[in-house]
């Protein structure tokens, strides 16, 4: 048992008692090992969801570790209190985090879903705690009794004590990351659960077929589906298992504590602006300072450098992880000096009805002009990839568009605005070589709402003769423009 533990941004120091009750939970845990090894199989077969889809929040990785604690990463896991699924959510929690919860659907059984639910959920207690300890303990309390519990003697600590009066549920959680970390990604598997979204009307049965799966199968691996259809108005993952080890190498915790670099602070340049958003108030003398202005009626900040999130973070005095939610950041991405940063959460709605697209502008940028959430702007208008954005095109801030509705275009003759640069550490991707002729297969351009789904039914084939053909390791990660084997059945 280590007498030093790194979790999150925490340097956590044990002494002797902490670590034999540590110890106690560990053993406990390897004591039956046909037991441990079937939990193991499972962490393993869902761990590289888990991990990217904490990542894309913001999330601390370590914080797959509390799932294995909270469920055993069984979908279906009922409590006493009547918490379900995968990270055990309560059903008025689950609405609170958005997540769907009704006679069809239940998201709190979606690995994807549901992990996202318990990123926002923890990420909101970490906001106020400003610890990731604390935050951990709330998972089990609630946000009210953590804050009661701990005071505020721990806000924003990086360095910590754990002994025999630490909560025994850290501690519990602490033994399940000894547990487990050392086991991850260690066995050689020939199968992985594979990922693809679909949107309803739809039915397991149709989705079976199409991805050469028998129906039960998908019922297994996806019981967030009430009664075997799925109702149309939502986008979700739908997983299932695939032929092939996952690609996926585990994150695992570093052995040195990371050390923050110095920020220089200049005067800001002034944001861009055009048709009048985003629309800045406030003390225009100190925009750089926290609580100075507000964009778009939010609270907001001028970066006065370009630097690290977390950096920028720690300078105005919030979470990293509230910065990148708030401002819908993929993580390592870089704070640019003269951007405007929202410091609270954005709205689902804009406060205009629309938004014409100019060249070079990408849905993050627009999001962040009118103060409206990405994944909101991106469902109003069924859009999801910049790639997808055309000059002229005419996007609805306020309203869904409608399911057969054409996106309406409008001649722009203002000048070309500067680029936006969309906040992404991920390279498009290129288009494969062009292969040898052959009549037994032809290409397929990827067009704009285009699914892996879709593209099989035309061909009449299935999804996972398109992903053999032409190794793709997700599903859902298709571009416009992109060219796909198809071969003929």
């Amino acid at each position: 048992m280590p007498s030093t533990i790194y979790f999150a941004d925490l340097t956590l120091q044990l002494n002797a008692q902490a670590q034999k009750d540590i110890q106690l939970d560990v053993d406990a845990l390897y004591r039956n090992p046909e037991y441990f090894q079937v939990k193991l199989d499972r962490v393993n077969l869902y761990m590289p969801i888990i991990e990217r889809v904490l990542e894309e929040s913001g999330a601390p990785s370590d914080l797959k570790y509390l799932v294995i604690q909270e469920s055993g990463l069984i979908p279906d896991a009922v409590s006493t209190s009547n918490a379900v699924g995968f990270w055990q959510f309560k059903r008025e929690t689950a609405h609170e985090v958005f997540m769907q919860v009704d006679h069809h659907i239940d998201e709190r059984k979606n690995i994807v879903s549901s992990t996202q639910g318990a990123a926002a959920y923890l990420g909101k207690h970490n906001s106020y705690l400003d610890n990731w300890l604390c935050a951990t303990v709330s998972y089990q309390m609630g946000l009210g009794g953590a804050q009661r519990y701990f005071g505020s003697q721990y806000k924003g600590h990086k360095t910590m004590k754990i002994t025999a009066s630490t909560h025994w549920y850290f501690k519990k959680f602490l033994a399940h990351k000894i547990a487990f970390e050392s086991q991850l990604g260690k066995s050689n598997y020939s199968t992985h659960l594979a990922e693809i979204s679909v949107q309803g009307p739809t039915d397991l049965r149709e989705l079976a077929k199409n991805l050469g799966v028998s129906e039960t199968h998908l019922e297994e691996y996806n019981k967030w589906v009430l009664k075997r259809k799925i109702p149309e108005g939502k986008t979700y993952s739908l997983t299932y298992l695939a032929s092939g080890a996952p690609d996926w190498s585990p994150s695992v915790a570093s052995n040195t504590a990371p050390q923050p670099g110095p920020v220089k602070v200049s005067t800001p340049s002034p944001p861009i602006t055009s048709s009048g958003y985003p629309k800045v108030s406030g003390s225009q003398t100190a925009p750089f300072e926290k609580n100075q202005i507000k964009i778009n009626g939010i609270k907001g900040i001028i970066a006065a450098a370009t630097t690290s999130q977390e950096d920028f973070a720690e300078r105005i005095g919030i979470g990293d992880g509230k910065l990148r939610r708030v401002n819908d950041l993929p993580k390592n991405v870089s704070i640019q000096k003269g951007k405007l940063y929202y410091t609270k959460r954005k709205k689902s709605k804009g406060p205009v009805p629309y938004h014409v697209v100019h060249s070079g502008e990408t849905l993050w940028a627009i999001s962040q002009m009118y103060g409206i959430r990405l994944h909101s702007l991106k469902a109003k208008n069924r859009l999801y990839k910049d790639e997808d954005l055309k000059q002229g095109m005419v996007l609805n801030l306020q309203d869904y568009r409608g399911k057969n509705e054409s996106i309406a275009y409008q001649n722009t003759s203002a000048p070309t605005r500067p680029s936006s640069t969309q906040p992404s550490n991920n390279p498009r991707p290129t288009t494969p070589s062009s292969t040898p002729a052959n009549t037994s297969q032809r290409m397929h351009t990827v067009s704009k709402g285009e699914t892996l789904y879709s593209i099989s039914k035309k061909y009449s084939v299935s999804v996972n003769d398109i992903i053999e053909w032409n190794r793709l390791k997700n599903a859902s990660m298709i571009q416009v423009g992109q060219q796909l084997i198809i071969k003929k059945p």
